[in-house]
């Protein structure tokens, strides 16, 4: 294929949606019994929902306890990485990032795995017809191959022009300008992304609108086969960019800030303590400032503002002929600090970075309206799928199906939940204990029973050195090399291919 061609067939597959009927009657594919899966991400989410009770004060996610309702949803889920990239390849290949070697967001996982095989790809290998819109993997350019798809719409994210361009993404196009009035916070030194206000635009304008449109439009169509449809929603993730009525559901004299408590870090390694400083000048800077609690209100607006795309997704479904024969899977790739750990962001190994809202909603085949307090992690919704969906086993996955707690959500449980965060940094989360090792071999310990904020680091304490061993044991052993850095590659967007520079090897990604 040249370089036309291969231009040609990225139009057809990223840029727009494709016309026609893929279908038979909707009666015809339910007599097959093959499952579709409607795969929804949100991005930078923590557990400030109406169902986990992070925010103290009220929050409105209608739309997720509408989840709950249809499925189970799991109050205990934690991601396999604080930062983007390394989290959504892991949920993807199923592999942590311990094993893939993608431990941050400056690495691309094809050139470096090029055999990998992916959720989509798994799916189209048995028959499905894979399509989505969105962030489902990391958003900038050379993380989603054409290859992993029948159809998706690659937008262009004008909402957010810091890393949104015309084309793929910086650097290899130029981005937008800033908004009129940027910054729209009123902070003038505040860092590019960092931003947060209501653009004059009508909602159904904005990048996230039209993620969940595509996703609307392929749930009013006939298709002849199992579907694998993902619908990426950017928001809560910076810049802070929402239709102003969901500011105003939060009024400023209503907002509760993040109980914090001085002298947080004196009890913590310094390897913690360098990844709670990591960005803290953008808080500072907000502290200065005084806005706090208009920070706080933008990022539970733009939550808000996620949950009703991701409503208007179900209707769509309820109304659609797939509505009894189509499992929904809901996460977010990690959590976010808005103050706790005197820290802003994610990238570190706590609670606040790394519990998220997780459900799954399984028609006709699990009880509906169940919670799971097991911990559970977002590593296991790739073999949880295959099984659901009745695929062949992929035993080379992380993580482990998580069918038998759909059935039994009160059944024993003995694995915890495993956080990374760069190589060699691990947190284990079981039911009760948060156990962090960092790779100096420094320790915190956090009871759950007794200090659900994490408060009182009990590491250093002997009495306790028997639930450490117990966590210990669960960390992987010789965790993967890093991965090149995308400096190690010359990439072209316009043909999806890299070219390693010192071996001169091209790896394409047009071609599973």
């Amino acid at each position: 294929m040249g370089k036309m061609q291969r231009r040609d067939f990225l139009k057809s597959t990223l840029g727009v949606v494709l016309t026609g009927s893929i279908g038979l009657a909707a009666a015809e594919r339910k007599k097959r019994l093959l499952p579709n899966v409607l795969f929804i991400a949100v991005d930078d989410m923590n557990d400030w929902t109406a169902g986990l009770g992070g925010y103290a004060g009220k929050i409105h996610t209608p739309n997720q306890q509408r989840l709950a309702k249809m499925g189970m949803e799991f109050t205990d889920a934690h991601t396999a990485s604080s930062i983007c990239c390394p989290s959504r390849a892991a949920v993807m290949t199923g592999l942590r990032p311990s094993t893939s070697g993608i431990y941050n967001n400056g690495q691309w996982l094809k050139p470096h795995r090029p055999n990998v095989v992916t959720i989509p790809v798994h799916f189209r290998n048995h028959g499905y017809y894979a399509a989505g819109a969105g962030k489902i993997f990391h958003h900038t350019a050379g993380n989603n191959p054409p290859y992993q798809w029948d159809e998706f719409r690659r937008l262009v994210f004008n909402d957010d022009p810091w890393f949104r361009g015309v084309k793929l993404n910086y650097p290899w196009s130029k981005s937008e300008s800033m908004p009129e009035g940027y910054p729209l916070c009123g902070i003038e030194k505040i860092p590019h992304e960092f931003d947060w206000g209501s653009l004059d635009k009508n909602e159904s304008d904005y990048d996230d609108s039209k993620s969940a449109d595509f996703v609307i439009e392929f749930l009013q169509k006939s298709h002849d086969k199992p579907f694998f449809l993902a619908c990426g929603i950017f928001r809560p993730h910076l810049p802070w960019y929402v239709p102003k009525k969901y500011f105003d559901m939060y009024p400023l004299d209503e907002i509760q800030l993040p109980e914090v408590m001085e002298n947080d870090l004196d009890d913590i390694p310094e390897e913690g303590k360098r990844l709670s400083k990591a960005r803290r000048s953008d808080f500072e800077m907000v502290k200065a400032a005084g806005k706090w609690k208009q920070a706080v209100q933008a990022y539970l607006a733009s939550i808000t503002f996620a949950d009703a795309q991701v409503g208007r997704v179900l209707d769509a479904l309820e109304k659609s002929d797939y509505a009894d024969n189509t499992v929904i899977v809901f996460w977010s790739d990690h959590g976010w600090h808005l103050g706790e750990k005197n820290h802003w962001h994610k990238m570190t190994l706590w609670e606040e970075a790394t519990r998220v809202p997780f459900y799954i909603c399984v028609p006709n085949g699990v009880k509906a309206g169940q919670r799971c307090d097991r911990p559970v992690g977002l590593i296991d919704i790739y073999p949880t799928l295959i099984e659901l969906c009745g695929l062949k086993p992929k035993p080379e996955l992380d993580g482990v199906s998580l069918v038998s707690l759909l059935n039994n959500p009160n059944q024993k449980w003995n694995r915890p939940a495993i956080t990374e965060y760069h190589r060699g940094q691990f947190s284990v989360r079981s039911q009760r204990w948060r156990y962090i090792r960092y790779s100096d071999g420094s320790e915190e310990l956090y009871d759950h029973d007794n200090d659900p904020r994490e408060w009182r680091n009990l590491a250093g304490k002997p009495e306790y050195d028997v639930i450490k061993k117990e966590h210990a044991k669960w960390i992987p052993a010789n965790p993967a090399k890093p991965a090149p850095s995308k400096n190690a590659y010359i990439f072209d967007p316009e043909t999806y291919c890299w070219t390693h520079k010192k071996t001169g090897k091209k790896i394409d990604g047009m071609y599973k």
